[in-house]
């Protein structure tokens, strides 16, 4: 898909990638409902994001991305931080980490990191 391609839903976005992004993406949002079972799903930045506590805005949300080698994960800078020792095999960013395509995915320390974000919005 292009990069100006207007998504008019999760279901859209996810099901307009290459197949192993797709695959990928439905992994990250199974983790994140599995830890939030009422998590909102919405399109933030034109890309699929989770609110974690009711009408969660941008900063309560936690959003993922499919690229063509990677996929996106944006849990907050406060997540990656804390989870940094684990991510050291992963491109990060301030509040991202890139998960490669070619490799499985950590799902249980994707899980973890899920948790310890939606426990900061919680307490």
């Amino acid at each position: 898909m292009s990069e100006t391609t207007q998504y008019n839903s999760v279901a859209h976005y996810i099901n307009a990638q290459p197949e192993p992004t797709k695959k990928a993406l439905l992994e990250l949002r199974e983790c994140i409902l599995k830890v939030e079972p009422n998590a909102t799903e919405l399109l933030n930045y034109n890309i699929p994001a989770y609110a974690l506590v009711e009408n969660g805005k941008r900063d309560q949300q936690i959003m993922i991305a499919g690229y063509k080698k990677h996929i996106g994960l944006y849990p907050s800078p406060t997540t990656i931080e804390k989870f940094e020792p684990e991510l050291t095999e992963y491109k990060r960013g301030k509040g991202s980490v890139q998960f490669p395509l070619d490799r499985p995915l950590p799902i249980e320390l994707i899980i973890r990191m899920i948790e310890y974000r939606k426990k900061l919005l919680t307490e």
